[in-house]
């Protein structure tokens, strides 16, 4: 059934898209993509990930639209194939630099999930830090948001959102609490941006989450605070994230944890960039929501910008955590937009 929801979501969806194709002032529909090789285990395996449709549409001189699409491999589909509508966001100039948003959003908690979406073309790595795959961000939120930009010396910027809490659907909440979301940020200087974020939400009992493969079984608020730092330059790269999540139950208190990254790259020439990260989730033992899959993670690579819309990565990877023990791989991307 929910398949079914999903597959006349994205018909209305492409439908939708038509429509301002043929009627508005102004449309731009992009494409992004990549193909992998990855040698893991003695083995070498080819791939490709995410195929992304990016549709944005300027309806009025106040009043735009925003829609991506992601066809992926699944292998749960009988197609072998996945079709997620990740963002449908209806935006209103009400003044200045601040909108009013209403929709599918990234969730704006911390700058890589604001800022790079599903573009992996612009992705400074291969892969997302580990803390996108471990669950432990809500990625998307369907609701209603006020958000500003480049405001006064600073350049500051926020974004303030009310939405469906996590466990719940694209079309329906699962209960009457709502998640809020806040971020701040700042631009003191030239290709820096210093930023921090609150989100909350009420889980129910029995939720389903996604990147949670069990059932909930307790009712648990959820608190997550984030800072980031994040700096571009014409030689030096630096972006460093940490969350602290606080998980509430009234049988078992209140837990905490942690998921960090930091990367760092260095310009040898204006489109060779060699870079490394290093990733860390830390649980506590009692912890009641998330995996309590402590991991780290080193991972050393080399990019090579052909222009700003062709890019050829590699990249080694270690990664230790207390399930899956030590991991080695190494991946060659190569990525594109059109």
């Amino acid at each position: 059934m929910l398949y079914t929801i999903k597959r006349l979501i994205a018909i209305a969806f492409f439908f939708f898209a038509f429509c301002i194709t043929a009627a508005a002032q102004r449309t731009d529909i992009r494409g992004f993509g990549d193909v992998t090789t990855t040698y893991q285990n003695k083995k070498m395996s080819f791939g490709f990930d995410e195929q992304d449709l990016f549709i944005t549409s300027q309806l009025t001189d106040r009043i735009s639209f925003l829609g991506e699409t992601v066809f992926k491999p699944d292998s749960s589909s009988h197609s072998g194939f996945d079709v997620s509508i990740e963002r449908i966001i209806i935006k209103y100039n009400y003044a200045g630099n601040n909108n009013l948003l209403i929709g599918k959003h990234h969730t704006p908690i911390n700058y890589w999930n604001d800022t790079y979406h599903h573009g992996r073309v612009f992705f400074p790595t291969i892969f997302r830090p580990l803390l996108f795959d471990a669950g432990y961000i809500p990625l998307h939120t369907t609701g209603i948001s006020l958000e500003g930009h480049d405001l006064g010396k600073l350049q500051f910027g926020y974004n303030l959102m009310v939405g469906n809490g996590l466990g719940s659907q694209d079309v329906l909440d699962n209960d009457k609490s709502k998640s809020v979301t806040a971020l701040v940020y700042i631009k003191p200087v030239d290709r820096l941006r210093i930023g921090a974020s609150y989100y909350h939400d009420v889980i129910q009992k029995g939720a389903e989450v996604h990147n949670h493969p069990a059932t909930l079984n307790w009712k648990v608020k959820q608190h997550l605070f984030t800072g980031s730092v994040a700096y571009f330059g014409k030689k030096y790269e630096l972006l460093a994230e940490s969350t602290m999540g606080l998980n509430h139950t009234d049988s078992t208190g209140t837990t905490r944890s942690f998921a960090s990254y930091v990367y760092t790259g260095y310009h040898i020439t204006e489109k060779l960039i060699p870079y490394v990260r290093i990733d860390n989730l830390a649980f506590q033992d009692d912890e009641v929501y998330f995996n309590k899959d402590n991991t780290t993670a080193f991972l050393a690579g080399i990019r090579y910008q052909i222009n700003f819309l062709t890019v050829v990565k590699l990249e080694y990877m270690h990664q230790h955590s207390r399930y899956n023990g030590d991991i080695n791989k190494v991946t060659a991307q190569f990525a594109i937009g059109f």
